[in-house]
């Protein structure tokens, strides 16, 4: 959300769950850490219950430049891993003898004064359109198999699509809309989410509540994060680089030496998916050169990976809109990223650009050369809404352009896109599935 409205309860909340697990108190915050180290002797139990079985928190997959080759795995384990690990692939149905063997790196560190056991492994030599399973192990113990899929390079497929989810609670919104969003779209073959993951980037407890909506769906299918401002806060609520984010999402490299996975892109199917980095105010107090520095990529990025189709993924939004009690706020286009990056998704020719960073749905229709187009040329815009409790009601006033909102105040909502052969077509949901909004775009 924007800077005027950053939230105060997260220091006040953090500042709590530190004295409460001083003083021994069970208050909400403390509660939490008390039952995340309950866990902990849980699966340490169950290890010497269950000798064999390995037990990886937060397994997940990221998208790599080219999923339907590679593959990242992530994971973290409750104490340092005392044997190599390895990612075991094989083909689905495939016996246990018939396996490749991937070893992984450690990637551990330490942030919010917690050290993080966490490790990760690049699998590659994937055959497009080849459904695998895998699993970590040790020595003498290993985890579930779990399902992997290599997409074919024409693949028609389904993408949810999560709005900003820092929440100023557990995540208790956030989580159950992710489930329900999951339990009704198993279908989908990956996952975006938006930016501000979380509502303080330096807090560990808000990350483990973040990943804890994503459970299921990561271990199975490759997620594709996005960078928010909140991201760049530290527990004083005072700017920061993203270092948590940086550490959690092992994203494509861009060959930058400054920038380096701040922003990326990648292929899916018939799509090429650009993400940028919008957080040039934040970052730009500890080094300068972000925008620039993508919009030359960018122009590189394209002529290399120009697909049938070509997204746009970006967390801070375009337009600049009028908001409830500012008399003085005027609307129009937003002078940091529209006036800036509008003029080159019309050059490059981008299909659609999803933003966020308002906490509310809009769907703008085709814009080009900052003015709306009846013959739908130029990009469609949607502003995807919020997925956490962070909720603005009635807060902006609505913009011109604007051709889809929700009834105020919203709740929760996330998005399904479906590429198809001939037409990519995205919906509005609300948490319980009524579906809010659905717009087709074809090639014109």
């Amino acid at each position: 959300m924007e800077d005027e409205n950053q939230n105060q309860s997260g220091m006040k909340r953090r500042t709590f769950i530190k004295a409460a697990a001083a003083a021994g108190v069970l208050a909400a915050g403390g509660a939490a850490l008390l039952q995340i180290g309950a866990f902990r002797r849980l699966q340490e139990n169950a290890t010497r219950q269950f000798p064999g079985v390995l037990y990886t928190e937060r397994l997940r997959q990221i998208v790599t430049q080219d999923p339907s080759r590679t593959r990242m795995l992530m994971w973290e384990l409750t104490s340092p891993a005392e044997e190599n690990l390895t990612v075991e692939l094989r083909v689905q149905g495939a016996d246990e003898t018939n396996v490749h063997h991937f070893p992984a790196s450690n990637d551990r560190f330490i942030d919010d004064e917690i050290e993080v056991y966490q490790y990760r492994a690049e699998v590659n030599h994937l055959t497009p359109g080849t459904h695998y399973q895998y699993r970590i192990t040790s020595e003498d113990a290993a985890t579930d198999w779990q399902t992997l899929c290599a997409p074919a390079a024409d693949e028609t497929y389904k993408m949810l699509i999560f709005p900003d989810t820092q929440s100023s609670d557990n995540y208790a919104d956030w989580k159950e809309m992710a489930h329900l969003a999951w339990a009704r779209n198993t279908d989908a073959a990956l996952f975006a989410c938006m930016g501000d993951l979380v509502d303080n980037g330096e807090d560990r407890l808000q990350w483990t509540d973040f990943f804890g909506g994503v459970e299921e769906m990561q271990r199975v299918i490759p997620m594709a994060p996005l960078m928010g401002n909140h991201e760049t806060y530290d527990l004083n609520w005072k700017e920061r680089l993203p270092e948590a984010y940086l550490h959690y999402f092992a994203t494509p490299p861009n060959a930058s030496t400054e920038f380096d996975r701040y922003y990326y892109s990648f292929d899916y199917g018939d799509v090429h998916y650009i993400a940028l980095c919008t957080q040039q105010r934040e970052i730009g107090a500890f080094k300068d050169g972000l925008v620039g520095e993508q919009l030359e990529w960018i122009r590189r990025d394209m002529r290399a990976h120009r697909k049938k189709w070509n997204i746009v993924l970006m967390h801070k939004d375009v337009l600049q809109y009028r908001i409830h009690g500012r008399p003085e706020r005027t609307e129009g286009i937003d002078d940091d990223n529209g006036r800036v990056w509008m003029p080159v998704f019309d050059e490059l020719g981008i299909d659609i650009v999803f933003s966020a960073h308002l906490h509310t749905y809009r769907n703008r229709g085709h814009i080009y050369g900052f003015q709306k187009t009846p013959d739908k040329k130029g990009p469609l815009y949607i502003l995807t809404g919020v997925a956490g409790n962070v909720r603005y009601p009635n807060l902006w006033i609505d913009h011109p352009f604007d051709e889809v909102t929700l009834p105020q105040p919203e709740t929760d909502n996330y998005l399904t896109m479906d590429v198809g052969r001939d037409a990519i077509e995205i919906a509005c949901f609300l948490p319980d599935g009524t579906e809010m909004d659905r717009v087709r775009v074809t090639k014109r």
